[in-house]
């Protein structure tokens, strides 16, 4: 851990907070605050199973896949960027990108960003509502902590700060085809 992690007066309970039970996402929009923080994605393991994460200590039914922060709001991050729109989630082009055969997904090129087409957003915000859990945690500055608690907790579906792991080759794979699908649109 960082000294300036390990610095952070909030430390222990922004971990906490992340290692608590994870909430179904409709419950969980209606929760979250509008603060700056740091928030968990979690899934079952059937959920993206070449991407084994840690369970969550209080449901172990459940395995990590991705911690992100806001210095934003939670609430603005998780509803109306994560749970909507391709273009601002790094999370959700990731989804995309892993599911894109199996969920038929198609693309468009938008102002030079490769995006979800419209009712493929719908559908891709459906399937994270059916096999996605979040935990978050209220820090005004989450900054110094996200580093070293990805280090720590190693989501698999996190590239940067994440400890090497067989995954990343796949993951890159996917992320890169994912980024050339628009090219192929019309073609």
């Amino acid at each position: 851990m960082s000294a300036a992690a390990a610095s952070h007066p909030g430390l222990r309970e922004v971990k906490q907070d992340l290692l608590s039970t994870p909430v179904l996402l409709g419950p969980a929009v209606t929760c979250l605050p509008n603060k700056p923080g740091l928030y968990a994605w979690w899934a079952k393991p059937e959920v993206l199973p070449e991407f084994p994460g840690m369970p969550n200590p209080m449901d172990p039914h459940v395995r990590l896949l991705y911690l992100g922060i806001t210095t934003r709001t939670l609430r603005v991050r998780i509803a109306r960027e994560h749970l909507r729109l391709s273009r601002r989630s790094t999370l959700r082009r990731t989804l995309a990108a892993l599911l894109m055969a199996h969920e038929s997904y198609r693309t468009e090129l938008v102002k030079g960003h490769v995006v979800l087409t419209s009712a493929d957003e719908e559908r891709l915000t459906a399937w994270m509502q059916a096999h996605l859990r979040l935990t978050w945690a209220a820090d005004d500055d989450p900054a110094p902590t996200e580093k070293a608690l990805i280090a720590e907790l190693g989501p698999p579906l996190n590239l940067t700060d994440a400890s090497p792991a067989a995954h990343r080759e796949l993951l890159k794979s996917a992320r890169s085809a994912y980024r050339a699908s628009a090219d192929s649109v019309g073609k």
